[in-house]
């Protein structure tokens, strides 16, 4: 494991390991059992977690580091709207903008002006918003075509009333509060949201739009998941989207538990869930 502080010490990792793999907050990432053989980076040292806010212009810069909560509670309080939409979320902004972090409320993308990466050959790469790929919690900058390794990114924000501001941060929070785990351990949502091809009659109302994304925790609610474990991972009765663990839970159970609930939904309904939770395999 390596916390580069510069984009040298991000050349040297690449030197030493091509293929390395980048650590953001850990958020929405499960590493199995035996680990991972390649190098390890983690956006960790404070020269990689540096954000500087231009209030008048609305122009933020953030290190791929810079933790998101932090960085949204002080958008609010210089009065810049945008990212108090993705209250609630524990990433860095590396991590946020590789996965297109968003919900309910919002996403990441929307905000975004200019990317500064790393191509795996340790070459400088700029990408303005129209060239990134952005899609349902992907951006297209990771393993293929770009994969690329973010440094910094230029967010454009919205001058706006601080109250009004915090008043919805609360309220987003307050929402994520009632209707999440928040409290227990979890890797975030299990799966993404998926299309639905065919009418599913049996869902009510929302089984009726197809080519609409319907909610991956009602489809594993209504395949009687809740509750299901396999070892020290749990299906959470609070949101079927969710696996909670016990202190004496393994990734393995965690995995083996996110097959299941797949399986069972597909079963169900002919649906194909698909990882929302990035895994990390020895080998894959």
């Amino acid at each position: 494991l390596v916390r580069p502080r510069s984009l040298d010490d991000l050349r040297g990792c690449l030197d030493l390991d091509p293929s390395l793999r980048v650590l953001g907050d850990g958020a929405n990432l499960l590493v199995d059992d035996p680990g991972v053989a390649e190098l390890v980076i983690s956006m960790d040292a404070p020269e990689a977690k540096e954000a500087e806010i231009d209030a008048p212009s609305g122009l933020v810069r953030a290190r791929a580091g810079a933790r998101l909560p932090g960085l949204i509670n002080r958008c609010v309080r210089e009065g810049l709207a945008g990212l108090e939409v993705l209250a609630g979320f524990p990433a860095s902004i590396g991590g946020a903008i590789m996965m297109n972090a968003g919900g309910a409320f919002g996403e990441i993308a929307s905000v975004v002006e200019r990317v500064h990466a790393l191509d795996r050959r340790g070459n400088p790469v700029t990408l303005e918003r129209r060239e990134i790929p952005f899609a349902y919690r992907r951006s297209g900058l990771g393993r293929g075509a770009l994969d690329l390794i973010v440094w910094e990114a230029e967010l454009r924000l919205t001058p706006s009333d601080r109250a009004a501001l915090d008043a919805r941060r609360r309220e987003i929070m307050e929402y994520k509060k009632s209707t999440q785990p928040m409290s227990e351990n979890s890797a975030g949502c299990c799966f993404k949201n998926p299309v639905l091809s065919t009418p599913l009659p049996s869902l009510g109302p929302v089984g009726e739009k197809v080519g609409q994304r319907v909610s991956a925790g009602l489809l594993i609610d209504r395949a009687g998941c809740k509750g299901l474990a396999v070892g020290g991972a749990r299906v959470s009765e609070h949101h079927a989207n969710f696996i909670t663990t016990s202190r004496d839970a393994r990734a393995r159970h965690v995995i083996d538990l996110m097959d299941e609930v797949a399986r069972r939904v597909h079963a169900a309904f002919g649906v194909t869930l698909e990882r929302e939770v990035v895994v990390w395999e020895r080998g894959a």
